[in-house]
């Protein structure tokens, strides 16, 4: 029988698991063991001497119960059980007997296996105490399956081994969750009626509670006699660990109506599990019941709340810590970190660091990692570079946080230098490596490195990690690069939110929303619940569209997983609202909302704003006189208002305000929005004086606002000469600053200047942007080089939006091809770019033009049916228009009085203008009168029908007309224009 469980155990393949509370027990056998008093009595007194030193050592030990916090302790009695084993050696004593059992057994508590195991092998008598310190010393070391295997070599030597023999095996079972081993072994203790031992008892019950066996656990348990710590600390440990708090606080409960005072193992233990499942109130409780808590337990609490998202109670535990005379360990110092950092309190962050220098503990590689996270979570990189340089050890969890601090703060170009230098250094990346370092990629929106990387991480075999998946998914969305983001996107095997927030936010930012709107059907279909982020974009993506049917949708979901009053979605849910006109519903949402932070109030200001500047300033009132502090946005959201309504008093006040808080004009936000106010109304001084007041070097988007605001105030000159300023302050344009000076150059017809401008774009790389694309191809046209337009056009590498198509039409139809912006217009149809109504309108100039009236009346009639778009006034110009110049002034005449629209000037100008080509001075005084009676002071219907009645020979009528003008006082102005060229010599 011996044989046969000794060859089962050496057949065994064990996984580790965990315990070693009961294993400090031989020692205490051996002192007490009959045996060796009487051995001793019998030695000589150097023997007897040497045994008494030795099993005072041994005592010494045993009583430390956390043992690896005393190195010093250790090394003496290393020192003392080496020193004992020369002195017999020297003296001709053997180490057999007792003695060597002491020596080993003390060797075994200080750790060195290599001398124990020799004296192990010396010995000629190895009785149950013998195995036990070897096990209880390998056991200690991790060794769980050479436990097992002495236990087998044990019983096939004949030696049973004791209680001490089966707690330590059984010890190894749970570690290795072994539980088909722990039963067998469970039933050679039975047999050999050891089992309701104490030592045996406990590790039974540690064992099956280990193991998930807990029902078994439970009938030992319930069966004992006295129960006792070891017992009630494996029961409660053994409820813990998975998850059931309730019936382990039962027990610990149980235990203290017992009369069994739990130790701190015990009270370490339920806490440990409370903090695991969220239950901070109850740990906080139980803590409190705790007497003396020790470091561990201090470590527990506040390493539970800085997990457990309560970082204001982990500070305010690490400071009673101090208060009770608990010294920090550096696990203390990297919990306490890690909540200063979830809070950014960098104040308090600098004071324990300063703690932590003085004590030591800052130049563990530990420590320098927590202490880096939580100055890059506090924004403070610099001091985070500080101490990283600071560190002579590092490993790749510093190098991760340096990296990850870096790409959290915007700090794209140093996480990717970094990169190299962790490379060079001769550290392996890791997947937090390759997240920061594509959260760089994404964030310069460099999708040729981001490519490279790629590569690297598929050859490093980390292309089938999630979180590096979930990275490159965002990068690729990020860069606009949605082909590849859906490929990668595919390839994921366990998708979680992450990566279907990654794609669905790339869909939306691409104003891709029908996309959008499948991969979050599709990832509900999925099994996979929509979070805050997820939420917040789909319905971004609704009032894109302003379609208030699918926000509805939408809205019904967030009740359904209960997160229509969470913040973020909350917030967003009344902007949708807004964008689409219900304001109304809006204000219901945030009725409802628990926390009424700033963003939700600025979502409001911001519906109510599209309405009306006094009701969004009646809910600023709100957000002051509910202590809620205005943001950036909350003023960018006014002055926005101001500008739309060019209320520039409230304007002023707006600004006013934002001096009284003491927001910076730094800040490109607040910066931006109060330029754009005052270019908006036209206060250009107003615009340069707040300029001037901006730190050099300014941003580009600062320039751009002057630029932008110039030209679309028709200040031309003043839009090249703020251009010109710019680049000699060395001020890199963008794509928005070269499609307003562009437009400046349109205007002024100035074809040199947009050459020039042209050049700079195509040096810097944006020629292959389609916004700035489409304003060259605008310029070109507006300044008559239809050649050049038509080039850069064709270079075009994407055409998807229609304000290049509508570029060349117009440009085409005003420049007299006709023919050549129907061809566009065709082309445009084949490559499924929707016409607008600037398209339909440049190609009904373009068929005006060209005398194509059938074809024009045809496009006309289609244009709500085929294309969706409602006519404007100038498309009905542009028909009356056709059918004038043409001849068709019946046709001309009878769309005029169909029209659904109330004709307007440009209407009765076109048919007058139509009326005199064609000589006919009826419809032409018709025309003039109507023209007249809606623009007394316009001098233009006057002269034209004195020209109809001039060539009609009508000189009364002629006179009549001039009398008329001169009698009103309406003076006839000369026009001129002019378009700056290339001299060619």
């Amino acid at each position: 029988m011996v044989l046969r469980f000794h060859n089962k155990l050496e057949r065994l393949r064990p996984k580790p698991s965990f315990l070693n509370h009961q294993l400090k027990f031989s020692t205490t056998q051996l002192v007490k063991d009959p045996q060796i008093d009487k051995s001793s009595s019998q030695e000589d007194n150097l023997y007897s001497h040497l045994l008494k030193i030795c099993l005072q050592e041994c005592k010494k030990i045993q009583s430390r119960h956390q043992f690896d916090q005393m190195p010093e302790r250790r090394s003496f009695s290393l020192k003392t059980a080496k020193t004992i084993h020369a002195q017999s050696m020297k003296h001709g004593i053997s180490s057999d007997g007792n003695l060597g059992k002491s020596i080993l057994d003390l060797y075994a508590k200080c750790g060195h296996m290599d001398y124990a195991e020799k004296i192990f092998l010396h010995l000629r008598r190895r009785d149950e105490l013998a195995w036990n310190s070897v096990m209880i010393m390998k056991s200690r070391k991790g060794l769980f399956r050479d436990v097992l295997e002495d236990f087998g070599s044990m019983w096939s030597c004949g030696v049973i081994g004791n209680q001490f023999s089966f707690a330590i095996v059984l010890s190894a079972c749970a570690k290795l969750m072994d539980v088909e081993l722990g039963k067998q072994v469970h039933c050679a203790a039975m047999k050999l009626g050891i089992e309701a031992d104490a030592y045996c008892e406990g590790a039974l019950i540690d064992m099956y509670a280990k193991c998930g066996h807990l029902v078994v656990a439970k009938r030992i348990f319930d069966d004992a006699v006295d129960p006792d710590t070891v017992s009630w600390t494996a029961m409660i440990s053994g409820f813990a660990q998975v998850g059931l708090i309730t019936e382990a606080m039962e027990v610990f409960e149980d235990m203290q109506k017992a009369g069994h005072k739990p130790d701190h193992v015990v009270f370490i233990t339920v806490l440990s599990a409370c903090v695991a499942q969220g239950r901070l109130e109850v740990a906080r409780c139980l803590f409190s019941q705790m007497p003396n808590p020790n470091v561990v337990a201090w470590n527990v609490m506040i390493s539970g709340h800085a997990k457990g998202g309560n970082e204001g109670e982990a500070i305010k535990l690490f400071k009673n810590m101090f208060k009770a005379g608990i010294e920090p360990t550096r696990s203390t110092l990297g919990s306490v970190l890690s909540a200063i950092a979830a809070v950014a309190n960098h104040k308090y962050g600098l004071q324990v660091h300063s703690w932590a220098v003085k004590r030591g503990l800052d130049s563990n590689v530990y420590a320098g990692s927590a202490l880096v996270n939580m100055y890059g979570k506090c924004q403070k990189m610099e001091a985070a570079k500080t101490v990283f340089d600071g560190l002579e050890e590092k490993n790749d969890v510093l190098w991760n946080e340096l990296l990850g601090g870096y790409a959290q703060n915007g700090h794209a170009r140093e996480v990717l230098d970094l990169f190299v230098n962790m490379e060079i250094s001769g550290f392996q990346p890791d997947e937090y490596t390759y997240t920061s370092v594509l959260s760089a990629c994404a964030c310069l929106l460099n999708i040729d490195v981001g490519r490279q990387l790629h590569s690297v991480i598929i050859k490093n075999e980390f292309g089938v990690n999630l979180y590096v998946q979930n990275a490159l998914v965002d990068m690729y969305a990020k860069c606009g690069a949605l082909l590849n983001a859906r490929k990668v996107f595919e390839q994921i095997k366990n998708r979680d939110n992450v990566s279907w927030n990654a794609i669905i936010v790339g869909y939306v930012q691409e104003e891709d929303e029908e996309e959008a709107f499948y991969m979050f059907r599709r990832m509900m279909l999925e099994g996979i619940a929509p979070d805050e982020v997820s939420s917040a974009s789909i319905l971004s993506a609704t009032s894109n569209l302003q379609d208030l049917c699918k926000g509805m949708q939408v809205h019904c979901f967030l009740v359904k997983y209960g997160l229509e009053k969470s913040l973020y979605a909350g917030s967003s849910l009344i902007d949708m609202y807004c964008k689409c006109g219900m304001v109304e519903a809006a204000m219901v949402v945030f009725s409802f909302m628990p926390e009424r932070s700033v963003v939700c109030v600025n979502a409001l200001i911001s519906g109510y704003a599209q309405l009306s500047l006094c009701k969004a300033v009646n809910v600023f009132k709100y957000m002051l006189t509910h202590e809620l502090q205005p943001s950036e946005v909350t003023f960018a959201t006014l002055l926005e208002a101001c500008s739309r309504d060019i209320d520039l008093y409230f304007g002023w006040q707006v600004h006013c305000f934002i001096v009284k808080l003491g927001l910076p004009f730094s800040d490109e936000f607040l910066a931006v929005s109060l330029l754009g106010m005052y270019m908006s109304a036209q206060r250009h001084t107003d615009a340069i004086s707040l300029f001037s007041e901006l730190p050099y070097p300014k941003s580009t988007i600062i320039w751009t606002v002057l630029i932008s605001g110039s030209a679309q105030n028709d200040h031309s000159e003043k839009a090249l000469l703020w251009y010109q300023e710019m680049r000699r302050h060395d001020a890199m344009p963008d794509q928005a600053t070269f499609a307003s000076v562009l437009r400046a150059c349109s205007l002024l017809a100035s074809l040199e200047e947009g050459r020039k401008i042209h050049s700079l774009i195509f040096h810097i790389g944006y020629d292959k942007d389609e916004l700035t694309g489409s304003a060259v191809v605008d310029m070109y046209a507006k300044c008559g080089d239809m050649k050049s337009s038509a080039q850069v056009f064709r270079e075009m590498v994407s055409k998807k939006d229609v304000i290049s198509w509508n570029s060349m039409i117009v440009g085409y139809a005003k420049n007299g091809y006709a023919a050549s912006a129907l061809k566009i217009f065709d082309e445009m149809k084949r490559a499924n770019v929707k016409p607008d109504e600037v398209t339909l309108l440049g190609i009904l100039t373009a068929c005006s033009h060209a005398g194509m009236v059938s074809e024009g009346r045809e496009i006309y009639d289609n244009m709500i049916c085929h294309y969706g778009v409602r006519p404007r006034m100038d498309h009905c110009a542009c028909m009356v228009d056709l059918f004038g110049r043409w001849g068709f002034l019946e046709e001309a005449e009878k769309f005029i009085d169909n029209m659904d629209l109330e004709p307007d000037s440009m209407i009765w100008a076109t048919y007058l203008s139509a009326s005199r080509l064609h000589g006919d001075d009826i419809k032409g005084q018709r025309a003039a009168e109507k023209l007249i009676e809606l623009e007394p002071r316009n001098s233009s219907p006057y002269v034209l029908l004195s020209h109809i009645h001039a060539v009609s020979g009508n000189w009364d009528g002629v006179n009549l007309v001039r009398k008329k003008m001169k009698e009103k006082g309406v003076q006839k102005f000369t026009g001129i224009s002019k378009i700056s060229m290339d001299v060619v010599r």
